[in-house]
């Protein structure tokens, strides 16, 4: 669906309210689970849903809107949320659906954006996770869905707006030093991050989830985990030789206090096969 009124406030209400698409294997998968109650139980699905960020933030957002009264414990790992839901009740009650593919039909670029978009939040949890565990992090989990969940408005716009993302897209291409907020509010009249953080907060995300995710509060360390791992993810998907990797290296460097060449082993720059990693999964 693309919205004629391209106002902050009318896109909040929308996708207040919109069902939130889930990539096709990821319902296939749960469909097979359902299909074998040996197999069926939180730890089994968790599994399926950690490959999804559509399909996290889809549970997240529905734990906080059905949350009970008595609960004061805010929940961000996939496995806990289940456990206090129970699975046969997220089974019911957040269905795999829509599916990406089935809505991006007619618009197959816009499709394979967002799928690259997806393999980037994949990169980018596993490098946070990655620090978080090299930093003896014992809440890793929770910095891996923050990387994980980090860009999940841009996937949303994708889904609902792939008319206006992909004329965002061609600004940029067009003009390399064009910055991403200043050609969403060209076209969108907003930036990405603002819809994201009115949402988060209208959708009563957990706070832990809130403060990891924000990049103003680059200061505390396990944001700056993120943003790393983020910023890390986004320019390795424009190949391994972007001008912007050096400077990754040198601040993921400092933050884990490695060397840059004893980051680039971490991530594997050096390994053959690196290129491959830049391409989206199918």
């Amino acid at each position: 669906m693309q919205l004629e009124n391209k106002g902050l406030e009318r896109w909040v209400a929308f996708l207040g309210h919109a069902e939130i698409p889930v990539l096709s294997k990821t319902a296939r998968d749960l469909a097979a689970l359902r299909e074998d109650p040996e197999l069926l139980c939180a730890r089994s699905v968790t599994e399926i849903i950690d490959r999804d960020p559509m399909m996290t933030i889809k549970l997240l957002r529905y734990l906080q809107q059905h949350k009970h009264r008595t609960q004061i414990t805010e929940v961000v790992q996939i496995e806990q949320a289940l456990l206090m839901l129970g699975v046969e009740v997220f089974l019911d009650k957040v269905p795999p659906q829509p599916l990406m593919d089935e809505m991006l039909h007619e618009q197959r670029g816009a499709l394979g954006c967002l799928l690259r978009v997806v393999h980037r939040s994949h990169r980018a949890s596993s490098y946070a996770l990655d620090f978080a565990v090299h930093l003896r992090d014992l809440h890793f989990e929770e910095v891996r869905i923050a990387a994980l969940l980090h860009d999940f408005t841009e996937m949303l716009m994708w889904c609902f707006a792939p008319e206006d993302m992909l004329k965002i897209h061609a600004l940029q291409h067009q003009d390399k030093t064009l910055r991403s907020h200043a050609a969403q509010e060209q076209v969108l009249g907003f930036a990405l991050e603002d819809l994201q953080d009115v949402l988060a907060r209208e959708w009563g995300l957990p706070k832990l989830l809130l403060t990891l995710m924000d990049g103003n509060s680059v200061n505390h360390p396990r944001v700056r985990n993120v943003i790393l791992a983020v910023n890390l993810a986004r320019h390795s998907a424009n190949g391994w030789d972007d001008a912007a990797l050096p400077d990754d290296y040198k601040a993921i460097g400092e933050f884990l206090k490695l060397k840059p060449d004893d980051v680039m082993a971490m991530i594997g720059v050096e390994e053959g096969n690196l290129c491959d990693l830049t391409k989206p999964h199918s």
